[in-house]
């Protein structure tokens, strides 16, 4: 006898992109419009600003508005379009990084109590060429995404080291990539540089509760430059 598949829980910005585009077709928000201020409509509908602005980037991947740099957020979708459920476009990116900086902040600590100087030694070098890529105006995500994978792995436990990998490449989904073509900047990546130094600085003290508190910091703060805070 066939299982039937559980149905995939909708995530919070798939129902406030529904909402608004129902609003869409009750005429609320005309095309070819401008939408409230985010701070505006985010109050209109009761909801955070992060929360609004994965819903309504889910909208603009899927055609319903146009976001203009410096002008605002205009309706594009046709009238006669039907309206249709906003289909899953990966995990939230403000709930992905709350799962991040509860997790990593306990990776950390534990990569701490079995540091080695050669952990060390690969650390560093993962700073070290992330410096190097913004100093020369490139992405250095593959470098961010092996100095958190390198800490995992020297936690020691293979399942912390899979779970933070699969949170970090979350960041390829339609909904994280569209965040970080609009957010990422060298300016930045600086940032998240100074806090991965902080983050070495603890480990080479081999202080495990400030390691601790420089990761967490350091993803709340990217949480912030991602999508608001």
């Amino acid at each position: 006898m066939s299982q039937v598949k559980p149905m995939e829980p909708r995530r919070l910005y798939q129902h406030l992109a529904d909402r608004i585009r129902g609003l869409i077709h009750e005429g609320a928000f005309p095309p070819g419009n401008r939408l409230p201020a985010e701070r505006d409509l985010a109050q209109q509908l009761g909801v955070s600003r992060p929360s609004l602005r994965e819903a309504l980037i889910a909208l603009e991947i899927d055609g319903s508005v146009e976001i203009r740099s410096g002008s605002g957020i205009y309706v594009c979708m046709p009238e006669e379009r039907p309206e249709s459920l906003t289909r899953s476009m990966g995990e939230s990116p403000s709930e992905l990084m709350d799962a991040r900086a509860a997790i990593e902040g306990t990776v950390v600590a534990l990569a701490c109590a079995r540091m080695t100087r050669e952990g060390l030694d690969a650390v560093q070098t993962t700073i070290v060429a992330m410096r190097a890529d913004i100093a020369k105006g490139r992405d250095p995500l593959d470098q961010d995404r092996q100095f958190h994978l390198i800490l995992a792995g020297l936690s020691g436990n293979s399942v912390l080291l899979r779970i933070v990998r699969d949170l970090f490449d979350e960041r390829h989904s339609p909904i994280s990539s569209h965040l970080s073509v609009r957010f990422d900047s060298r300016e930045s990546w600086r940032a998240a540089l100074a806090e991965h130094e902080a983050v070495y600085a603890a480990l080479e003290a081999s202080d495990s509760l400030l390691a601790q508190a420089a990761m967490r910091i350091h993803l709340d703060a990217s949480k912030r430059r991602w999508v608001g805070g």
